[in-house]
Parts: C-alpha cells; sequence; structure tokens
C-alpha cells in the first residue's frame, strides 16, 4: 500500500517522536500536516527540512487540551489537504507525580492531553478517513502493561489509549484501520547520566536503547498495513519480555 501522495496529520509533531514520525511520512512521499502546541519554531524546522525535500508539509498550532482545538486542528488540515488518509495520534505530556504529590489540575492535564484529545481528534477526523479508507497511529507506552513508580496519572493515561485503540478499531470498522504503538525505552530525559542509560538499556533483551526512528519506522509499517486493525504495537527492544 503505497503512502505517496496520500495525506496524513500528526499531532505533536514538532519534537522527539513526532518529528521523526513526520520527517519518516513527509520522506515516503506523504502530504504532511504537522501539529504543535508551544513548539512553534520547532514545527517551522520540520516544515523547512521536509520542503528542503520535496514534500508538502503545513504546521498547525492548537492546544489539545481543549476539545475545540482538536476538531479545530482536523478542520485545518481538511481545509489544506482536502482529505486526510492517516491519523497519527501522537501528542502528550508527562513527567513524575509521586503519590501525595497529585493535583487535581495535574491529572486533569495529563488525562485531557494524553487521552481524551486522542478521541476527539479521531471523532472530527472520522468521516474524512472513512472516505479514504484510511488508518489512525496511536502512540501508546509499554508502562500500560509494565508500569514503573511515581508516574500514575501518566500511565493511567497510556492504559487508556490502549482500550481507546481497540474500541475505535471495533467502532470504526471495516472502513479504518485503527492501531496503535507502545514505546519502549527510546528517548531517556535530557539530563539523566550514562550509567542511569545503561541501567535502563539493560532492562532490555536487546541490551540497548531505541531511537525515534524505530517508532517511526512502526509508523510507516502500520500505515501500510491493510490487514492489521486493533493491534498494540511494543517497539520496546523485548522490554515486556525481560
Amino acid at each position: 500500500m503505497s503512502l505517496h501522495g496520500k495525506a496524513a496529520l500528526v499531532t505533536g509533531g514538532a519534537r522527539r517522536l513526532g518529528r521523526a514520525i513526520a520527517l519518516a511520512l513527509g520522506r515516503a512521499g506523504m502530504r504532511v500536516a504537522i501539529h504543535y502546541h508551544t513548539s512553534a519554531s520547532a514545527a517551522e524546522e520540520v516544515v523547512k527540512e521536509l520542503r528542503a525535500a520535496g514534500a508538502s508539509c503545513v504546521a498547525i498550532p492548537g492546544d489539545l487540551s481543549r476539545t475545540a482545538d482538536c476538531e479545530r486542528v482536523v478542520d485545518e488540515a481538511l481545509s489544506r489537504w482536502g482529505s486526510l488518509d492517516l491519523l497519527v495520534n501522537n501528542a502528550g505530556i508527562w513527567g513524575p507525580t509521586p503519590i501525595g504529590h497529585v493535583t487535581e489540575g495535574c491529572w486533569d492535564d495529563l488525562i485531557n492531553t494524553n487521552l481524551r484529545s486522542m478521541f476527539f481528534v479521531a471523532q472530527r477526523a472520522a468521516d474524512a478517513l472513512r472516505a479514504s479508507r484510511g488508518s489512525i497511529v496511536n502512540i501508546a507506552d509499554v508502562g500500560a502493561r509494565r508500569p514503573w513508580r511515581n508516574h500514575t496519572p501518566y500511565l493511567v493515561s497510556k492504559g487508556g489509549v490502549v482500550a481507546l485503540t481497540r474500541a475505535l478499531a471495533k467502532d470504526l470498522a471495516p472502513e479504518v484501520r485503527v492501531n496503535a504503538i507502545a514505546p519502549g525505552p527510546v528517548l531517556l530525559p535530557d539530563d539523566w547520566s550514562a550509567e542511569q542509560a545503561e541501567q535502563v538499556a539493560r532492562t532490555t533483551l536487546l541490551r540497548r536503547i531505541g531511537s525515534p526512528d524505530d517508532i517511526a519506522g512502526a509508523v510507516l509499517y502500520l500505515a501500510q498495513a491493510g490487514y492489521v486493525t486493533g493491534v498494540i504495537l511494543p517497539v520496546d527492544g523485548g522490554y515486556l519480555l525481560h
């Protein structure tokens, strides 16, 4: 299934995993709409890089913790491209939230940005994706199956992404395929030491940290895998089996 000339929307497409995904899709010949929230300069850098490579690309701002922005971002992508073949729900936030220090606002920010936004973006895009017989790829996290300490609200949001993916796969079938990727250790905090990185690498069967390109490659696969839906694909170097 060729992606050349088809249209994609990548939420959170300016930095980290989203940047790698947007670049991979553009290099595969897709027209890419990159959503960003506060990373305007980073989004413009991605747009420049893709346009220099001959790809069609546009950046769209929006705060996806607000339902109105979820809908507007989809509408702007459709206005620009006229159709939509692939939605990558990647936008998200995270951070340590030890028990006893979680506020209502913190909980709401994590759930609204990481989970609720995915539903409302997908709901707004559903008719266009049905028309194109397109697909959705959600970004989950292996932590939904193997949680770690002090991140409960984040992990709850990503567990919700797993349930959302499976539910949408049923709701939007047979026209739209819906899958998710569950990254393992592919991006570590910038302030981590080499020793901390090595400790994490040892939690995987492959004994190494992955890269954003590993996730982008999985997105390319799922975007083209015409007989795959409702799947949560771990890209974790064997983290879940260790």
